[in-house]
């Protein structure tokens, strides 16, 4: 169930998905507090999960990696071992950026970025060898339409 937020918490978490680095004093002003309470209520999403964190959007084009792929990996064996040991080797490959676990065919999506294709094929080629991977399909990213916070704070609904 969701937690029950009041409108001012709504504009707080608009406001610091759309710039988590503003700070007390102007998101307080933006929402109509002043700052003490503002940072208590900011206190209290954090508390209740609600904020998991701050991360400063950087440009991997900009640092070096030109390449931004999708691989669909499919294994052999879907028990909660093999899919825990798979997670768990996502968890230390640095050019897998995303690693979420779906349910039909492919059991796991991968978001990887490679500084190029070299660095890709390299890629492909240790997710092809890890133990229990049946297939892994890959697209190449051509370019990038939208890039949205994960949470729709508008509700949601695309207009009719």
């Amino acid at each position: 169930m969701p937690a029950r937020l009041d409108a001012i918490d709504w504009a707080i978490l608009r406001e610091l998905q759309a710039d988590g680095s503003i700070t007390n004093v102007e998101l307080a002003r933006r929402v109509g507090l002043s700052a003490p309470p503002c940072l208590r209520r900011v206190r209290a999403l954090e508390e209740a999960g609600i904020i998991r964190g701050y991360r400063a959007l950087l440009e991997p084009k900009a640092l070096g990696y030109e390449v931004a792929c999708f691989a669909m990996v499919q294994l052999a064996a879907q028990g909660q071992a093999e899919l825990a040991a798979f997670a768990a080797e996502m968890r230390g490959w640095p050019l897998v950026r995303e690693c979420w676990t779906l349910s039909g065919e492919t059991d796991f999506l991968l978001k990887c970025v490679a500084p190029n294709l070299g660095a890709f094929q390299q890629l492909v080629g240790h997710l092809t060898g890890l133990p229990n991977v049946r297939t892994v399909r890959t697209a190449l990213a051509i370019e990038q339409i939208k890039d949205e916070p994960i949470a729709p704070l508008d509700g949601g609904a695309p207009e009719a």
